[in-house]
């Protein structure tokens, strides 16, 4: 039974870091209605930043800068790439990020290179054990940090006057243009809002039981899409749920591996798309996601 409740913690845990994940996606949907494939190249420049300079000027502030910088990049991402790609199709637009992820991930990787960057964390390799059930400090300050940022995300979403933009930009962009919101400023705040979240998803991806950060960081944070996708690319709601679900099946899947042989090895890497796939044949437009109603 003690392996059963550490593996729900641990697995809501990193469901709340996937929820983080997938609300940048979620983010940029609503205010542009464009798949930022370059997500996780987003996260690697935040975890890349906070790992270079924690040792020169401390956690936190190096935290800080990698959030800074992530947010800087993925606005510039909107601004000197999008935006002057002078392309109305949104698939297309999805394209030019698939490019550039591959840039941006190329370059990490190759400063990077082999070695695995410690990000500085103050929580190490501690844990907490209560009645027989460990649990690593680091899930939980995932789970408070996660639910902290998401909390005030959501109440910023509901009552202030960006969050009143951007959902009057994703229900019906051209009369929210004509009432005067600026979609441009929208679009802008949403990649950088986005590319915050993913800097500080890397840290808590990257700390104990995880060896660090490492060229293959980018590749453990596109779980997080399968999450954005089966919760419903438009819904914010969804994003949280489905982090969630997807973070609980990792962790009870990799958790009885010994149990489930004949799924194979790794079945745990696999089995979030296997969920992600059974939701999509039953709910096309994910768990929360809007349905659209054409005419006949």
């Amino acid at each position: 039974m003690s392996t059963f409740i550490e593996l729900v913690v641990n697995g809501v845990a990193s469901g709340s870091v996937y929820a983080l994940i997938a609300l940048g996606f979620v983010i940029i949907f609503k205010a542009t209605e464009v798949v930022n494939f370059a997500h996780a190249s987003l996260l690697l420049v935040g975890g890349y930043l906070t790992a270079v300079l924690h040792d020169d000027i401390g956690f936190l502030p190096a935290l800080a800068a990698g959030i800074a910088g992530a947010a800087a990049i993925g606005a510039l991402v909107e601004l000197l790439v999008l935006r002057r790609a002078n392309v109305e199709n949104h698939a297309v637009l999805a394209i030019v990020t698939i490019g550039v992820d591959i840039v941006l991930t190329t370059e990490l990787t190759r400063r990077i290179g082999t070695e695995v960057m410690s990000l500085g964390d103050p929580w190490q390799n501690e844990i907490l054990t209560v009645g027989g059930v460990s649990i690593p400090h680091t899930r939980i300050a995932a789970l408070v940090v996660a639910a902290v940022l998401i909390t005030a995300f959501l109440l910023a979403f509901r009552y202030t006057s960006w969050g009143v933009a951007m959902r009057a930009a994703a229900e019906d962009g051209e009369a929210a243009a004509l009432m005067g919101i600026r979609l441009s400023r929208v679009s802008l705040g949403a990649w950088a809002v986005a590319g915050g979240l993913a800097a500080v998803a890397a840290l808590f991806l990257t700390v104990f039981p995880t060896p660090g950060l490492d060229r293959s960081t980018s590749f453990a944070a596109m779980k997080a899409f399968p999450a954005a996708i089966l919760g419903g690319l438009d819904s914010t709601t969804g994003a949280l749920v489905g982090g969630l679900i997807i973070g609980l099946t990792e962790s009870l899947v990799t958790g009885y591996q010994g149990d489930l042989t004949f799924l194979g090895r790794g079945a745990g890497d696999v089995a979030p798309f296997l969920v992600m796939f059974a939701i999509l044949l039953i709910r096309p437009a994910g768990l929360f996601g809007t349905r659209e109603l054409t005419r006949v």
